[in-house]
């Protein structure tokens, strides 16, 4: 926590002061009381004693000066923010390897449940659009604000949905970038902060080579966050047989080095959902000082609203 009137924390030492007088007064009144030697007397003047509480409401004042002084430095603290016209893309492989059940219930399924969880995660002004490839991509949703668009946008995720067979990267980082610039009419001109997420199960095999894609996303200032997600024991069933489809994810680890962004494995759908929640809680965002006095000053008025209670309903008087 930083001060932007960091000269104004010397009036602490003004309610130190109060607080060592206060000591001093309260010393002098037992030495008075102990002069009194008519103490059958005094019982009789004072029977009940106010033991400690009749310290609480001092203290709970000299600790409503001093939050209220903190308040009056004008504390700030860092704050993530986020940015105007954030733009993250999703892109989703649905090419026939995605079927494998290693990750249960099966690579696809659990990566929709994940992007459902990772939209869930962004702040309702952040644009969010969606991609799916094969052997070839296409953006399914736009990017935009509506989330129950991009709900069913997810949910229309299938097996083959996007061409032929294939794991088509570089498309689909080609498609990511494209959406991006069609966000709006600034956009070309004018670029929206933006990241892309791209989720697959295996190397680029089909289309644009994903380096190329990649340099176009590096010089566009479009980090490119990558998931792999699977095992080396996938298989799925093609024409009757069970054929091996182990992840591999050194293509999706050079498109993330290359652009800036992070490489994730997910080997089961809890990783899957921990991979999501993780990008989630870094991209679009910008962290800035905020003036934080509000809450200072809030908890002094809560203070003096104890300072008050205690004096009223043990001594039935208001400080």
């Amino acid at each position: 926590m930083t001060f932007l009137s960091a000269g104004r924390l010397w009036l602490l030492a003004a309610v130190a002061a109060l607080l060592v007088a206060y000591i001093v007064v309260q010393r002098r009144r037992s030495k008075y009381a102990v002069r009194f030697t008519n103490l059958p007397l005094l019982d009789k003047v004072a029977p009940k004693k106010p033991g400690w509480r009749r310290h609480v409401p001092a203290g709970l004042f000299l600790a409503m000066l001093a939050v209220l002084v903190v308040g009056f430095a004008q504390p700030t603290a860092a704050v993530q923010v986020p940015k105007e016209r954030a733009t993250v893309v999703v892109a989703v492989d649905v090419s026939r390897s995605m079927g494998a059940t290693d990750v249960a219930p099966d690579r696809l399924a659990a990566a929709r449940a994940a992007a459902h969880e990772f939209v869930n995660l962004l702040p309702g002004g952040f644009n969010v659009g969606l991609v799916a490839f094969a052997g070839n991509a296409s953006v399914v949703v736009p990017p935009v604000t509506d989330r129950a668009a991009l709900r069913d946008g997810i949910d229309r995720l299938t097996l083959g949905s996007a061409g032929t067979n294939g794991t088509a990267i570089g498309e689909a980082i080609t498609a990511s970038l494209q959406a991006v610039r069609s966000l709006d009419d600034s956009a070309a001109q004018d670029p929206p902060p933006a990241r892309a997420v791209v989720l697959s199960d295996g190397a680029n095999t089909t289309g644009r080579e994903p380096e190329d894609a990649a340099a176009e996303a590096a010089q566009a200032n479009i980090p490119v966050d990558t998931i792999s997600v699977g095992t080396a024991n996938g298989s799925v069933e093609i024409g009757g047989t069970q054929q091996a489809v182990p992840v591999d994810g050194e293509t999706l680890r050079a498109v993330a080095e290359q652009t800036g962004g992070t490489y994730h494995e997910a080997a089961t759908a809890t990783e899957l959902r921990d991979v999501y929640a993780d990008i989630g809680s870094s991209v679009g965002y910008d962290t800035e000082q905020r003036d934080i006095s509000s809450r200072f000053i809030g908890i002094g008025l809560l203070l003096a609203l104890g300072t008050t209670a205690a004096s009223m309903f043990w001594f039935s008087r208001i400080p």
